[in-house]
């Protein structure tokens, strides 16, 4: 997959729940690490430190910890997503970009990803915080999922995915309700 079309190769990122048991090279998460540390945030603070998980038993801990976890049980890979716990505003901003930069440098590689989410209502975070040992005042509620796609078509630039709204479903023209 290149990004020779930037627009179709962003609109080719899928969510994938299911993977191959291949292991991704450490050249490749290499790569996925440099991306973050590279990736833009609020004031330039890259308030982000990550938690590269391999481990078969954490990984499958990690799934049974939540109910929008499960599909790291399958995964030879995950990356936690750990933020200081002081400007939630700014670090929910910070945490969606960097989500959303690592899956399309994994899209790149042809490595399939998803956002595992740990729901704070059924105790799922503080399951998965001490799991990974992630101090108390740090915020934990990302595990991104990664792996090599089971369906090789799900990352294909080729699959046009499941349906989309149209755009005038959502967009608002200079006013709320102007479509």
């Amino acid at each position: 997959m290149t990004a020779a079309d930037p627009v179709a190769f962003v609109r080719s990122l899928r969510a994938v729940r299911s993977y191959r048991p291949d292991s991704v090279p450490p050249e490749t998460v290499a790569e996925l690490l440099e991306v973050a540390r590279w990736t833009g945030s609020a004031h330039n603070e890259q308030p982000w430190e990550v938690i590269v998980v391999r481990d078969r038993v954490t990984l499958d801990a990690l799934a049974a910890a939540g109910t929008w976890t499960k599909h790291l049980a399958g995964a030879p890979l995950g990356i936690a997503l750990v933020l200081p716990g002081v400007d939630p505003l700014t670090e929910a901003f910070d945490e969606g970009r960097l989500t959303e930069r690592i899956m399309l440098a994994a899209l790149g590689r042809g490595v399939g990803s998803c956002i595992a989410w740990f729901d704070e209502p059924e105790g799922a975070i503080e399951r998965a915080r001490r799991l990974l040992g992630v101090p108390p005042d740090r915020t934990l509620r990302t595990v991104l999922a990664l792996g090599y796609p089971e369906d090789r078509r799900v990352s294909s630039a080729g699959n046009p995915g499941p349906a989309r709204k149209p755009v005038a479903a959502f967009v608002h023209d200079e006013h709320y309700g102007r479509r």
